[in-house]
């Protein structure tokens, strides 16, 4: 064999060494997570035949009470400073099912009674603690 072919078969055991250890390490580094993942909360839904109140301590933000003693935080990307007006009504229109699990299932207007109802859109719904529901003041609890 020459001196040429023996250090081409030579470079190619090489090659066939390295290239699986290489690879091995891809995958190694693969499996391994860089960062962990982000537990997503449970979702938490309820029906809007639950609701049974609401009040907004200002024009950004809704306290909807559910079922008696849950309470829902619901921010708004767009509100109405005729939320915090006395005699307003919050209307709310139901298409399909009526369960609310995301602010996209909420199609809320405020209303004066006398003339045409504003919309409102949900940005976030929080259901609160009972410790969170104890922190709204007495004037805003739905």
């Amino acid at each position: 064999m020459s001196k040429i072919a023996h250090i081409a078969r030579a470079a190619l055991v090489g090659l066939a060494i390295a290239v699986p250890l290489s690879l091995a390490g891809v995958a190694a580094a693969q499996e391994t997570p860089t960062a962990a993942k982000p537990i997503k909360p449970a979702r938490q839904c309820f029906y809007l035949s639950d609701w049974r109140g609401w009040s907004a301590p200002d024009k950004d933000t809704l306290y909807l009470k559910v079922r008696g003693k849950d309470v829902y935080k619901v921010d708004l990307a767009y509100g109405s400073n005729q939320l915090t007006w006395p005699g307003s009504h919050l209307v709310s229109i139901v298409r399909g099912v009526d369960s609310v699990c995301s602010p996209l299932d909420l199609d809320l207007r405020v209303s004066d009674g006398f003339g045409v109802a504003i919309p409102i859109r949900a940005k976030t719904i929080t259901k609160l603690t009972p410790e969170q529901i104890a922190l709204i003041p007495k004037k805003d609890q739905p």
